[in-house]
């Protein structure tokens, strides 16, 4: 039985249309207060920022050149003898001295054949060093990870972590990198709140195969990529755009030791052979919103890696019905803030 008879109902009525224009008011009141109170947005200037946030670590300079060209470089960064404690970490992974489980210790692919067949020379990249606590400080480096957060926003993973030991060219150019976007091999979006930390752990030249990058092209889409047809051999998942226009400006980035580069997924970028006697390294950590989410890679650009990948992931661990997404769900690792899909 209703408690309001009918003849109450105007008066409910009444009470109802009262409350809601006090409350009105209400909420008027406080927009008025807040406008006044609160700064005023520069609509203009926020419209033409499309790939950073609002932070306040980076100036308007550095955003509107991050926005043009995709690359940001932040010279000495990181302090030489906090790299020393990754190198030396490095050296101790390849003599067998740590062995941390699921990290991918990598080879170059003419280096079986060559004198660099043991130790620290045998290994030319470690991947998935989330899984180790020592490497893993680099993803948590505060100097890192107040730029990280003007592209990620405060909730940040580390997805794709890297220590590269590039070896001086055997004579088969296989030390080089093709060219290629980042983006490829990433199951998950949106792509403008990915970004890739790389640090030089030493003096990084064109002479030792530094990075190139082709400027503006993080503004275009996901290329096709593939095994370039090298003669020499080509390193396990270096796979590089199919087609591009050899006359795009490329800009080469020449680094000192603690020079960091901060990049985004679309941009083109590669890296050219090692003409020098020594290894040449640096550290990596591939960042976004822990808000992003997994998508769908079969039947895309991304099909031939993704399935690439999982194969080799389901070998690794006995996983038969491992998918795509599964393998970057165990590498990835909470940096700061909360975790929220990934």
């Amino acid at each position: 039985m209703s408690l309001l008879s009918k003849s109450s109902f105007p008066f409910a009525r009444q009470l109802f249309s009262t409350i809601l224009a006090q409350r009105l008011e209400i909420i008027n009141d406080h927009i008025r207060f807040y406008s006044q109170c609160k700064p005023t947005v520069d609509n203009t200037r926020q419209s033409e920022f499309r790939f950073t946030l609002p932070n306040g670590n980076l100036t308007n300079e550095q955003r509107q050149s991050y926005e043009k060209n995709g690359f940001l470089v932040i010279r000495n960064l990181v302090k030489p003898e906090t790299l020393e404690i990754f190198r030396k970490r490095f050296q101790d992974v390849c003599t067998g001295k740590v062995k941390v489980l699921g990290m991918t210790v990598m080879k170059d692919v003419a280096i079986a054949k060559s004198e660099f067949s043991h130790g620290e020379k045998a290994i030319t990249k470690i991947q998935d060093f989330t899984l180790d606590d020592e490497l893993f400080k680099y993803c948590c480096l505060p100097e890192i990870v107040e730029y990280v957060e003007n592209f990620t926003g405060p909730n940040i993973m580390a997805m794709h972590t890297m220590l590269i030991n590039k070896p001086p060219d055997p004579g088969t150019q296989s030390s080089r990198h093709p060219l290629h976007q980042d983006l490829y091999y990433f199951p998950f979006r949106p792509v403008n709140r990915i970004i890739c930390a790389w640090t030089a752990m030493e003096k990084v030249n064109r002479q030792n195969g530094c990075l190139v990058v082709l400027p503006g092209t993080h503004t275009g889409e996901l290329l096709p990529h593939g095994y370039p047809d090298w003669k020499g051999g080509v390193n396990k998942m270096y796979h590089g755009i199919q087609k591009f226009n050899p006359s795009d400006e490329r800009i080469h980035l020449e680094m000192e030791t603690g020079d960091t580069v901060f990049f985004h997924p679309l941009l083109v970028h590669g890296s050219g052979m090692n003409r020098s006697s020594g290894f040449r390294k640096a550290i990596s950590c591939h960042y976004t919103d822990s808000a992003s989410e997994y998508v769908e890679c079969d039947n895309t650009v991304q099909d031939f890696i993704s399935k690439e990948i999982t194969a080799i992931f389901r070998k690794r661990t006995g996983i038969e019905d491992a998918g795509f997404h599964d393998v970057w769900k165990l590498k990835s690792r909470l940096v700061k803030g909360e975790r929220i899909n990934l």
